[in-house]
């Protein structure tokens, strides 16, 4: 039961997420906008290069295969990311050598280091199976950022009084995590040098895929404003914003509550009949999401369009939400999936390369489709997800490393759960509600049918537990 409480924080976070990015798009200029998007993206970029190591170390190690390695692993991971945030503070303040305004980069590397070090704690407390107070934080964080957030941009409706709103956000939520956790976490121990290297090793690889893994993005919203400008872009930004995070947070809540699971079954089992069915388990469950996802997002496409995005950003929006759908389905499960076996079996140049190959895959695409096509959003977008499916296709070998018995039936229903709003989408070009109407209506009864089969097969025997 916690793990499905866990799994509703996650969910209640992208609903939360989602409504602040309309907010926010709704409050500022196109310009404004979209230096908050680059903003948002850079900082997430500067909190993965510096802190993703130690987060990617402590979902392989902590709390430790044995009694009384917790604390010793605990404190490695402190002092890991102690050193860290000064790093990342010191390349802050040096970028302003770099024509980076002094106030835009110390506020970066703040936002950057307060991210890292929320999303270490949040990690510690998923793996210690403290399911309860990471749920009230992780639905905490959403809420006081998201508050914060919006007191920035409706005090002064520019970039930086935005920034400054999270910023403070972010300190709140720092105090009210360390009142709730004040009697965890606190056990000493001596510093022990071989666990770093150990970290260091499996995480910087782990965390040079998930550096890539934003690179890609970050280099398609440099495209984008380079062929469209800042406002001309700033639909298909807003797009990427919005249709990509649902994804990322969806899976990141399907990994919290079944990695640990699976990492525990391979490395304490290793591979017997019971740890494929986990495995294939687990593949499953982040393919018919991840569909499912993308069938919610694109029946609600047109409505959302219609009543929540600005009409000066609505055209670019609209263009390019239907390819962003497809790219986020491909990267999905090509970043978080299909690198499973190569991380249990600590396959670290499989890791790297996968992600490697999604980078420039990605924005070549970009980039062809707007040569081959025409420079608009469209076209754009349709190149990057073209380059992210064939990135997909070329993953999948990796899959085949460790075997593992795939539970098709919810995934076949989620997959006709996404074809259903499609279809009608592109069939009642005429009548934007029947539209709506049968996209949702049919893609709810398949992706329900698909989460009934999940729930009779997986989440029914851990309710009981």
């Amino acid at each position: 039961m916690a793990k499905i409480v866990a799994l509703a924080a996650y969910f209640y976070q992208a609903a939360v997420a989602f409504g602040l990015l309309i907010a926010v798009a709704h409050l500022l200029t196109p310009a404004d906008y979209a230096a908050y998007s680059l903003f948002i993206t850079i900082s997430q970029f500067a909190a993965i290069f510096c802190f993703e190591w130690i987060r990617h170390a402590c979902s392989r190690f902590y709390p430790g295969s044995e009694p009384g390695s917790e604390a010793p692993e605990r404190k490695a991971l402190m002092v890991e990311f102690a050193a860290c945030a000064v790093i990342c503070l010191v390349a802050a303040s040096a970028s302003i050598f770099f024509s980076v305004p002094a106030e835009t980069a110390m506020l970066g590397g703040v936002v950057a280091v307060l991210q890292g070090g929320s999303d270490l704690h949040l990690t510690m407390l998923r793996f210690r199976q403290e399911f309860r107070a990471f749920s009230r934080l992780q639905g905490s964080r959403a809420t006081i950022l998201a508050v914060g957030t919006l007191a920035g941009a409706i005090a002064a409706p520019n970039f930086t009084s935005t920034i400054v709103g999270l910023l403070a956000g972010y300190l709140a939520y720092g105090l009210w995590a360390a009142f709730l956790t004040r009697d965890s976490l606190r056990e000493a121990a001596r510093l022990e040098s071989p666990l770093i290297r150990k970290h260091f090793v499996y995480g910087s690889v782990a965390a040079s895929a998930s550096v890539l893994g934003l690179l890609a993005p970050l280099g398609l919203k440099s495209i984008l404003t380079a062929a469209l400008g800042a406002g001309g872009a700033a639909g298909a930004l807003l797009a990427l914003d919005l249709l990509q995070r649902p994804f990322v947070l969806i899976v990141s809540a399907l990994q919290a509550i079944q990695y640990p699971d699976v990492v525990a079954s391979h490395d304490r089992e290793g591979v017997t009949p019971a740890f494929s069915k986990l495995l294939g388990d687990y593949y499953s469950l982040l393919t018919g999401l991840t569909l499912m996802t993308a069938a919610g997002i694109f029946a609600l496409l047109q409505p959302i369009a219609q009543l929540a995005i600005s009409a000066g950003l609505r055209d670019g929006f609209l263009a390019s939400a239907p390819f962003i759908i497809g790219l986020s389905v491909c990267r999905a499960l090509t970043l978080n999936m299909l690198p499973t076996p190569a991380h249990l079996q600590r396959r670290l140049l499989a890791i790297f390369l996968l992600a490697l190959i999604d980078c420039v895959l990605l924005n070549a695409g970009t980039l062809l489709g707007g040569y081959f096509g025409s420079f608009d959003d469209g076209a754009l977008m349709c190149g990057g997800m073209i380059g992210a499916l064939v990135t997909l296709v070329i993953g999948v070998r990796i899959l085949a490393l460790l075997p593992f018995n795939f539970n098709w039936r919810p995934v076949i229903f989620s997959a006709i759960g996404l074809a259903v709003p499609v279809l009608a989408t592109i069939g009642f070009t005429y009548s934007l509600w029947i539209s709506v109407a049968i996209g949702v209506g049919g893609g709810a009864l398949f992706c329900l049918l698909g989460l009934h089969c999940y729930f009779v097969t997986m989440f029914r025997p851990q309710a009981r537990t």
